[in-house]
């Protein structure tokens, strides 16, 4: 699992290396103390008592294993384990048309998923954490849980978000700008609550379950009503200093540009988003303008010139933002998720020619490129994985504290 180093920082020596023995835990299924301290290249002394003190918090267990081999003797092996009973936790993404929930147990194994329709894309900021509860309590409801077994938070949303602080420059699914959702997290919500990028959680979900498993550097570009990217740097999440990095659907593509949902000119999105398709798609129809990416693709099938122009031309500005990044970064892969229809021929060589035309060129492979359908689910996967992480670390102080005393 990705581990912040921000939230490192508030830890004393003590707890940071128990927060460490708990991911070192946790990116097994199981192990003994003598790896873990391999691992970490730590004492057995140390890491004996870092996994007491997580044992007597109830964040891991001890199961015992047989001596492997044809005779079976000798002191069962005693190893360890994520206690995923310990605590469940939400995820949920906030999406334009609905509320997405899953909850998992702290080992991150699903318990079940619920959707939440909403009526509009936009409110208030007090009103999206109302919201929020709306969604929990139906959440835990559907799946027969009691929402006092829920330990932790976690939401996805998109914009400009400072995932370590919980503090929104700027959303679209928000008519304020630069809200600090914690006192109202504190006010509505009966656990604690932690708030980031969304595209940074699906970074997180693919570095735990998807096509970011095992690599060190690697992109993820969302593509859907907006534009956005995780970037993973030597294993850990990069969020720039004001937590507002990785915005490329904001990187401008062409000076005093088509008009953007942030309120500037010329941003990617504004070309490749689904909004600006449909926006340019339609212009100029008095009737059956499309009103969506499906109904675009339908149109260029029945020989739609403007709608064949409008994928022609999102597919060009898109391979270039992806050379861009290559150039920029030269990562081991890049994972394109889209939260839209597949893509008709010619449309994705489209966007590979023009990936392969702009890259710089050297006597070496290009990255790696998987272009997935985004589920829906693999957003909320990535909110719950970071609750996760945000909640051993308040766990984990809390036993801190309790040594302390």
């Amino acid at each position: 699992m990705l581990m912040d180093l921000a939230a490192l920082s508030g830890l004393d020596a003590r707890d940071a290396t128990r927060l460490r023995v708990l991911q070192c835990i946790r990116s097994q299924e199981e192990i003994s103390r003598t790896d873990i301290a391999q691992a970490l290249d730590s004492s057995p002394a140390t890491v004996t008592s870092a996994c007491g003190a997580l044992l007597e918090a109830g964040l891991i267990r001890e199961v015992e294993r047989a001596p492997s081999g044809a005779v079976q003797r000798g002191r069962p092996r005693v190893m360890l384990q994520i206690n995923g009973a310990a605590f469940l936790l939400a995820g949920i993404k906030i999406a334009r048309h609905a509320f997405l929930v899953v909850i998992v147990d702290f080992k991150g194994d699903e318990i079940g998923t619920y959707a939440l329709p909403l009526a509009e894309s936009r409110m208030q900021a007090d009103a999206l954490v109302r919201r929020v509860r709306t969604a929990l309590d139906a959440a835990c409801d559907h799946l027969g849980v009691d929402v006092a077994q829920i330990a932790g938070i976690a939401l996805g949303m998109p914009g400009f978000i400072n995932g370590q602080t919980g503090f929104m420059h700027w959303s679209s699914s928000v008519i304020e700008r630069n809200v600090d959702f914690v006192p109202l997290f504190q006010v509505h919500l009966p656990c604690p609550t932690f708030l980031d990028n969304d595209a940074n959680l699906v970074a997180k979900a693919e570095h735990l379950f998807g096509a970011g498993r095992g690599l060190r550097n690697f992109l993820v570009v969302t593509v859907e009503h907006g534009v956005g990217m995780g970037i993973v740097l030597d294993g850990k999440l990069y969020r720039g200093e004001r937590g507002c990095g990785a915005e490329l659907g904001h990187s401008k593509v062409h000076i005093d540009g088509a008009v953007c949902q942030c309120g500037q000119r010329g941003c990617l999105e504004a070309y490749v988003g689904d909004y600006a398709m449909v926006r340019d798609a339609s212009t100029g129809r008095q009737t059956d303008a499309p009103t969506s990416i499906a109904e675009i693709l339908a149109m260029a099938r029945a020989g739609d010139a403007l709608a064949h122009q409008v994928l022609e031309r999102a597919s060009e500005i898109l391979g270039v933002a992806l050379a861009n990044l290559v150039n920029l970064f030269d990562p081991e892969h890049i994972v394109l998720a889209r939260s839209r229809p597949e893509l008709d021929p010619p449309y994705p060589d489209i966007m590979l020619d023009a990936l392969r035309r702009n890259t710089v060129q050297v006597d070496a492979p290009l990255p790696g490129l998987t272009v997935r359908n985004l589920d829906k689910s693999m957003w909320a996967k990535g909110a719950a994985a970071h609750g996760i992480e945000m909640l051993s670390i308040l766990k984990v102080r809390e036993r801190g504290a309790v040594d302390a005393a």
